[in-house]
């Protein structure tokens, strides 16, 4: 194993370069969001409501929401279905009131079911196979328009955590440095 295991292969399949692709945005988002406590997790950049605390809180219901309800036709499963409290802000504005080990949590979790679930469904069909969710008029989703979707709402998010970042310790790259592993 390399000490930057994120990193794309330089070479592959499709399938390897789009897993590798999320993976290293998944990591990146991860490194820039890791090790703050409850105050570097609530701090806002400008006139934006986004911290990083919310962003880690979003991304987890991204991946619950992407693999349960969007590809398998699941409700979105726990925790989020005992604590959902309606509204698009939810997942945003009650992160504020959870602590840093929670918000980690929710998250790694998350990505951790994606995985596995992601995992399984390439190997049981590959990235061409449907997804539940389909348009008014009945096309389905491919599991690769899932995982380009999942990629392009890391990308967007992870350009934000950059400026969050930035703005509570001054932490700035692209990726992870070499051996980095989460702390909190």
């Amino acid at each position: 194993m390399t000490d930057t295991p994120w990193e794309p292969p330089l070479a592959g399949d499709e399938v390897v370069h789009l897993v590798g692709a999320l993976e290293r945005l998944r990591t990146t988002f991860r490194w820039k969001a890791d090790g703050l406590d409850e105050d570097g997790l609530r701090t806002r950049v400008g006139a934006s409501t986004l911290t990083l605390g919310r962003l880690l809180k979003h991304l987890a219901v991204v991946e619950d929401h992407m693999f349960n309800v969007k590809f398998q036709g699941k409700s979105i499963g726990s925790p989020w279905e005992e604590h959902w409290e309606g509204g698009d802000d939810w997942q945003f504005t009650s992160a504020d009131t959870d602590g840093p080990e929670h918000l980690y949590r929710l998250w790694d979790d998350a990505v951790a079911r994606s995985r596995a679930t992601l995992e399984a469904a390439l190997a049981g069909g590959g990235l061409d196979q449907f997804a539940h969710i389909s348009t008014p008029g009945g096309e389905h989703a491919s599991l690769r328009r899932l995982v380009c979707d999942l990629i392009e709402e890391y990308g967007r998010h992870t350009g934000h955590a950059d400026l969050l970042r930035e703005a509570v310790d001054g932490r700035v790259g692209e990726d992870p440095p070499p051996g980095w592993r989460p702390v909190s």
